[in-house]
């Protein structure tokens, strides 16, 4: 086995807690119930990596074995890792029939032919989740094992969730490989970024229920002040709260959110004026990028209005920031802003 085979196989071997090691083995399927059994997973894990290296160099390990380990890993934490969502487009609205085995050829012959020094391994998962591992290289150097890309392609939907790489170079490359082998036309980002993959699933697959209506505020009553004691004051304030509680469950739903960290859409609306003070001499649109970003994105904005922070109901532009993210790729592909690179021959 090859030295750097073994070393990258014993580095993932110590990223995994030491509780979860024999679990993670055994779904990697590489090691025989017999091996498994000769290791003390009660010891110090750099003395289990090294054991574990020895039992793979007794198989022959190689580094596409090793990636697979490494894809199981990423898939129990995927949320270490920073997600971004990706919408694929066919020319017409013909359906096919998806082909695992030729999906996997015409990727990875797509990749191949960009760039030799790449490692590219599959792994399939019961939610028809196709998850992609890709190592770079260059022209003269092997692939960096430690910096890969990650892809989960969901097959019969035009959805992909990509984990890039520092090399933000191969993202063309990785995209030309995507449409080419899933048959799509076209690939753009929609701008939804987050660690919890299974939250931008929810909110692509529309798996969580949020409403997106406008409701026109109320007015507290009264505006004088009374006593701290006026039963009224206090009436009031629980008729408020069981407003802003309402019009919240209406515009979110009543589950929790998807956790959504970053969220960007473009707004181009007419900047209004008097026409005496002459500032437009052009009725030219008034465009700006809204840019969104939060631990929790969409749990905050439902916060905003119970803490105060904000009047309720909130702003559309606000509660449909999902429904904004989906709609964007085909704003984008009406104006024809579809990058060249992304655009299959």
């Amino acid at each position: 086995m090859d030295e750097t085979v073994a070393e990258y196989i014993r580095r993932t071997v110590l990223k995994i807690p030491r509780d979860e090691i024999k679990m993670m083995l055994l779904k990697w399927g590489f090691l025989s119930e017999a091996q498994l059994q000769t290791l003390n997973f009660h010891q110090i894990k750099d003395n289990i990596s090294q054991e574990v290296v020895q039992l793979c160099e007794e198989n022959s390990a190689d580094i596409k074995q090793a990636a697979v380990l490494d894809i199981i890993y990423n898939h129990i934490y995927q949320n270490k890792r920073m997600w971004s969502v990706y919408q694929m487009k066919k020319s017409g609205e013909e359906l096919d029939n998806f082909d695992i085995t030729d999906f996997k050829k015409k990727f990875k012959t797509r990749l191949r032919s960009a760039l030799k020094n790449v490692t590219i391994t599959f792994k399939e998962y019961e939610d028809n989740a196709i998850w992609i591992r890709v190592a770079w290289g260059t022209p003269y150097k092997k692939p960096n094992q430690y910096k890969p890309s990650y892809v989960v392609y969901h097959s019969q939907t035009p959805y992909v969730f990509i984990s890039a790489s520092v090399l933000k170079s191969n993202l063309p490359l990785l995209c030309q490989a995507l449409i080419v082998a899933s048959n799509y036309h076209d690939i753009r980002e929609m701008e939804l970024r987050s660690h919890c993959l299974n939250s931008l699933k929810d909110i692509v697959f529309k798996r969580y229920s949020q409403n997106f209506e406008t409701y026109s505020p109320k007015p507290l009553k009264g505006s004088n002040v009374e006593p701290e004691n006026d039963t009224r004051i206090f009436q009031e304030n629980r008729n408020e709260k069981e407003r802003i509680h309402r019009l919240n469950q209406e515009a979110f739903g009543g589950g929790p959110q998807p956790k959504l960290e970053f969220a960007q859409y473009r707004l181009e609306t007419m900047f209004k004026s008097d026409p005496k003070m002459d500032v437009l001499d052009k009725k030219e649109p008034f465009r700006c990028l809204v840019k969104f970003s939060s631990p929790h994105l969409l749990e905050s904005l439902k916060s905003l209005a119970p803490a105060g922070m904000a009047d309720a109901p909130l702003s559309p532009l606000l509660t449909c920031i999902p429904d904004k993210a989906r709609n964007y790729f085909k704003i984008r592909e009406k104006k024809g802003l579809l990058p060249e690179s992304f655009v299959s021959p």
